[in-house]
This record gives structure tokens, C-alpha cells and sequence, in this order.
């Protein structure tokens, strides 16, 4: 999760005048500033309700953070920790979120790749990378920051293609280390005229954050029949993987 998303959070908080619940009907507003009070009570706590923390929320504690930074001209942490601490709990949190709506999804892909770890002719690398060698190669092996052309098709553990630059008739041409984990292993394996079928687990792939517009969902396994057809070629535009 980026370093920013504890702002996008922020947005959750806009409410309307309109959504006041009638519980909130006895508070007395006696002054504009009484309203504005109130009404900030109202958006973040509609907004702590939209991103399904209520339930943990402690509002004690959260009025404690209000009243010490009101006072004095200092906070009693720096906003860089504030930040990296919301940062890294509300990733955590989503994640967590998106693996229980996705737990049958993750339970297919991870037996998926026990079952296919069995196969003789099936290698497994020490972060879980499965490979199958369909043609060797005898040429060189690429290395980071290689420039290399490949053909590949891109498949989900249902057969369902994702990408293919064979479909599309036009080698992909891509940098060693500027795309997923699981492709930057597998590239520096792999020798000029190789041809591999590789599977990628979710954790080397997209994890739980699927690219948008693509038939890739969380937590998928993904399969690629690989070519390797050169490093460094002539100046060609990149794509990407």
C-alpha cells in the first residue's frame, strides 16, 4: 500500500447535512462553533463507520489524539510516524478484508499449486516459484536491468488468458527487475532460446492488489508459457509484465 493512502481514507469522511441520524437530535447546538464541533464529530465518525473500523474504534483514545494536538504548537509524535502507522495498519487491514472475501479464490490457487509441485517434471525455487522447462535453450541468461524480448500468454489456474503477446502477433520487450518478482526470477533462469511454462504464486505476482481493467483477481496464481528470444535487443519500446 502507498505511503499515502491513509489520505485517500480521508475522502470516506465527506457526508452530507442531509444524512444526520435522529439520535444526534437532542445534542444542543447553541453556537456555530457548537455546529462546526458537531459536524466534524459526525463526518469522521461516518467516516470511521465506511472503512468498517467502528468495531475496533476506541473513542476515548481518539479524543485523547484531538485535545494533545489542540494544545501547545507541537504534536507529541512527528507526523512521519502518525502516517507510517495508519499507513501500515489500514494496508494490513484491507489485505486481511480482501482475504476473507477471497478465502475459497486463495484455498483453489493454493492447492492448485500443490498439486502441480508434484509433477516430475516441475521444479520449485526456494520463494515458491514453479517452473517447467519446455524447450532449453543454449544462449546466454539475462540478468537485472537486462533489456530482453520475450513472447509469452498469461493464463489463470482456470485456463483463462489474461495477456498474450502471441495474440497480439508483437514480442514483449521489458527491463529485468521493473516487473513483477516472480517474472524477475524467472527471466535470470532462463537461457536465450528457452521456452518455459512458469506458474507464479499470488505473493511473487499481484498479491492482493489485482491491476486494474485486468481479469487477473486477487490472489491469483499466475501461468505463463515463456519465450526468451533475446537480450538487449535493438532500441524497441518497453511494455511491461
Amino acid at each position: 500500500m502507498r505511503i499515502l493512502f491513509v489520505f485517500s481514507l480521508i475522502s470516506l469522511f465527506i457526508i452530507s447535512a442531509c444524512s444526520q441520524d435522529k439520535k444526534y437530535a437532542s445534542v444542543k447546538l447553541k453556537t456555530r462553533e457548537d455546529s462546526v464541533s458537531y459536524y466534524l464529530g459526525l463526518t469522521y465518525g461516518n467516516g470511521i463507520k465506511q472503512a468498517k473500523i467502528d468495531s475496533i474504534f476506541n473513542s476515548d483514545a481518539f479524543m485523547k489524539g484531538v485535545k494533545q494536538s489542540t494544545k501547545g504548537d507541537t504534536l507529541p509524535v512527528s507526523v512521519f510516524v502518525i502516517q507510517t502507522y495508519l499507513n501500515q495498519y489500514f494496508s494490513e487491514l484491507q489485505t486481511n478484508q480482501q482475504k476473507a472475501k477471497f478465502k475459497d479464490y486463495i484455498a483453489q490457487n493454493k492447492a492448485f499449486l500443490e498439486s502441480n509441485a508434484k509433477k516430475d517434471s516441475v521444479k520449485t525455487t526456494a520463494s515458491g516459484l514453479q517452473y517447467q522447462i519446455l524447450r532449453e535453450g543454449s544462449g546466454n541468461k539475462p540478468v537485472m536491468n537486462d533489456r530482453i524480448k520475450v513472447h509469452y500468454e498469461g493464463r489463470l489456474i482456470d485456463g483463462t488468458v489474461f495477456d498474450s503477446s502471441y495474440k497480439r502477433n508483437e514480442p514483449a520487450v521489458f527491463t529485468v527487475g521493473q516487473v513483477i518478482p516472480g517474472w524477475n526470477e524467472a527471466m535470470q533462469l532462463m537461457s536465450v532460446g528457452s521456452k518455459w511454462r512458469v506458474v507464479i504464486p499470488e505473493n511473487l505476482a499481484y498479491g492482493s492488489q489485482a491491476p486494474q481493467g485486468s481479469l487477473i483477481k486477487p490472489f491469483s496464481t499466475l501461468i505463463f508459457d515463456v519465450e526468451l528470444l533475446e537480450i538487449n535487443p535493438k532500441e524497441e519500446p518497453e511494455t511491461g509484465r
